[in-house]
């Protein structure tokens, strides 16, 4: 069954078992889905409203581009388990011979960069997120923009839970230039990210508090 198609109660409690997925990926994706998803809901809020027309068009851009962000992180709620399964497996696989070695070692790094690539796209998709809540706190309908400083956080927490869903993959693949290569995307986006959340943050306290 997949994870998107629990209820919120059944997804936490098997998040909160044993069970092997979903995990911190999972909870990354669907937290940063549900912050999209606060963005969105402003939006749809601005359009349609004679004070906010100047910007209608490019609010309801937002929303569409937000819709994708959603769609894609959902996605990845049910990839993070799909490809956390046969890592899993690759853990137990023989090594009594130099062939079984061999062929484990090489089956864990197949296993590791497919692990590793989608707590990236959480990120890459969490960063996207972020930079329309950032506009949408500047233009969106002043009623609900405190719904946009919640929904930056949720994705600000995405992004930083799916850096260390790579850290901890990197770790286990061996191949360098793949390692140097996923670290400084990690790296960029997690600095500008955090920065750009930090500051739509900051942008809707101003708003809220004049």
């Amino acid at each position: 069954m997949s994870m998107l198609n629990k209820s919120c109660k059944e997804f936490n409690e098997v998040l909160a078992s044993k069970a092997p997925v979903p995990g911190g990926g999972g909870a990354a994706a669907m937290g940063g889905a549900i912050g999209m998803a606060l963005s969105n809901m402003v939006g749809n809020l601005t359009i349609g409203k004679k004070k906010y027309a100047d910007v209608e068009v490019e609010v309801k851009e937002l929303v569409e581009r937000g819709a994708k962000v959603i769609a894609g992180l959902e996605a990845l709620v049910d990839k993070d388990a799909e490809v956390f399964e046969p890592l899993s497996k690759a853990y137990g696989l023989p090594k009594d011979t130099p062939e079984q070695q061999k062929v484990k070692d090489e089956t864990m790094e197949a296993c590791g960069k497919a692990a590793c690539s989608v707590p990236m796209d959480i990120m890459r998709l969490a960063y996207e997120g972020i930079r329309i809540h950032q506009r949408m706190g500047e233009i969106g309908t002043m009623i609900a923009i405190s719904d946009v400083a919640c929904g930056v956080v949720f994705l600000k927490a995405a992004l930083i839970s799916g850096s260390l869903n790579v850290i901890i993959n990197l770790n286990g693949i061996k191949d360098q230039e793949f390692n140097q290569a996923a670290k400084e995307e990690m790296d960029r986006l997690l600095a500008d990210g955090q920065k750009l959340a930090d500051e739509t943050l900051a942008l809707v306290l101003n708003k809220l508090q004049k």
